[in-house]
């Protein structure tokens, strides 16, 4: 696993005498620490309080170091803060009201008794939630922790953290309020149902690091029971950004993307729906590869997923290995396990082969490798070109559907998402920019109205998000 910077606060007392900071510096440097910052806290006659701020790269690195500075004679550590945990500290999002309660008309107004007037208002008129609650601007993140990126099965609590961060993300790129719902439970009928039970206070429901198979039949039964959207953003998002990357990776090396032929290694939630999606967007011949190897209509599969994709895909039948497939093709996509791809399986393929290794944080082989060999290469992580990140699509897709108040997301609403973002780049369009920044603030507005349009289009809108100015109608 790469390692994850972080900063030590390390409140130390030192001598206060000729040298004793350099032996201090020297043996955090020693220890693999970078001095970021130091501030006076105490200064006294004999001794001096100081905070010092280390940049480290790893849990073991700032292990290292606290362990030099405590072996130091005369220094004491009072403490050690770690940047990292201080972040998190109480947790990372809040809830705010919205109008301030400083007298008592405020407070009747905002509760009893003049609530009680539009709780009659929406009991007796349910939709009318979408106007007078939060369900108007809501979206549930759900998970039960069985897939959480990079660390597994980590349970309800585990996964708070991360599913906290998610939340924080909808609300700073598209103005959504987002709850974090971790579910003590791993039972599909359980989820389905407690998921039910909450909905009426959202306007969306985000499904999170819910393992497969089981994240398609909870996703799948909650569509047909809820009539407002959702959607498993590890199977969708990650579909939607790597088909706006292809839309523009293809224009790059001059490739029909209707007469590629794909290789996706990875046949689990993200590899499923990325493959779907593209037999949407016209792709023809999509080879899916797991552990059996190439998926195909001769052998047969337990798996009722891997019977469909077989069914579906693989237009030559083809079988064998992911280098036996490789062999020929335009592009490669991995949402599979790292470093499965070897350079002279790119070797192997057609003209400007296309990579796109999503494995993370580790990817089926690293950009700089892959370089001298690919007409576009695209990974997962930030510290290179081309990163494919959820973050593209999830608020948009989400921002234009309660915009829009649909009934679902629909594969439509997903291709105009993955158009807009590849229309982003725009004429600028290259091998190292197929792909805006995660900060582009043209992208979550370009998502947005793009599957609001194609919400009104298919019919699963009940709010028509028309240009500015105009009254919304509604249905």
């Amino acid at each position: 696993m790469v390692p994850i910077s972080f900063a030590l606060i390390m409140r130390v007392e030192m001598p206060k005498s000729p040298g004793s900071f350099s032996q201090l510096a020297a043996a955090i440097g020693d220890a693999g620490g970078v001095i970021a910052a130091v501030d006076m806290r105490a200064p006294g006659k004999t001794t001096v309080v100081r905070d010092i701020t280390v940049n480290v790269s790893s849990e073991a690195i700032g292990k290292a170091v606290r362990d030099a500075v405590e072996a130091l004679d005369g220094v004491n550590v009072v403490f050690v803060s770690d940047s990292t945990f201080l972040a998190h500290l109480g947790g990372k999002i809040t809830v705010e009201p919205k109008i301030p309660v400083k007298t008592r008309q405020d407070l009747s107004t905002v509760y009893t008794p003049g609530v009680a007037r539009v709780s009659m208002a929406i009991a007796a008129d349910p939709s009318k939630a979408f106007n007078l609650s939060i369900k108007r601007n809501s979206v549930a993140v759900v998970t039960d922790g069985t897939a959480v990126l990079g660390l597994g099965d980590i349970g309800p609590f585990g996964a708070l953290p991360v599913m906290e961060g998610k939340a924080m993300l909808f609300k700073q790129f598209a103005g959504i309020d987002a709850f974090p719902i971790c579910l003590d439970t791993k039972d599909v009928d359980e989820i389905v149902e407690t998921v039910v039970h909450i909905a009426p206070v959202f306007g969306g429901i985000n499904l999170e690091d819910i393992s497969a198979p089981r994240c398609f039949e909870i996703e799948e039964r909650l569509i047909e029971a809820l009539d407002i959207p959702v959607m498993h953003d590890d199977q969708h998002g990650t579909a939607v950004v790597i088909l706006a990357a292809l839309i523009n990776a293809s224009r790059v090396v001059g490739k029909d993307m209707r007469d590629l032929q794909i290789v996706v290694a990875g046949s689990g939630a993200a590899g499923t729906a990325t493959i779907k999606m593209l037999l949407e967007a016209g792709v023809r011949d999509v080879i899916p590869v797991d552990r059996p190897g190439a998926l195909n209509r001769t052998d047969r599969y337990e798996n009722s997923h891997w019977r469909w994709l077989a069914e579906h895909t693989n237009r030559e039948n083809r079988r064998g290995t992911l280098a036996d497939v490789l062999k020929g093709s335009d592009v490669f996509i991995g949402v599979s396990a790292p470093g499965i791809l070897k350079p002279e399986d790119i070797q192997g393929m057609a003209r400007d082969p296309i990579v796109l290794a999503m494995a993370n944080p580790t990817p089926e082989i690293m950009p700089d490798v892959a370089a001298p060999y690919v007409g576009v290469i695209a990974t997962g992580r930030s510290d290179f070109p081309n990163q494919v990140n959820n973050l593209l699509a999830f608020p948009g897709i989400f921002r234009g559907a309660l915009d829009s108040r649909a009934r679902r997301i629909t594969d439509r609403m997903k291709l105009a998402a993955a158009n807009a973002i590849a229309s982003i780049v725009g004429d600028e369009c290259s091998a190292e920019y197929i792909l805006p920044s995660v900060f582009d603030v043209r992208v979550v507005e370009a998502v947005a109205k793009a599957v609001a349009s194609a919400a009104v289009e298919e019919g699963v809108a009940r709010r028509h998000v028309l240009s500015e100015g105009e009254p919304a109608q509604w249905r």
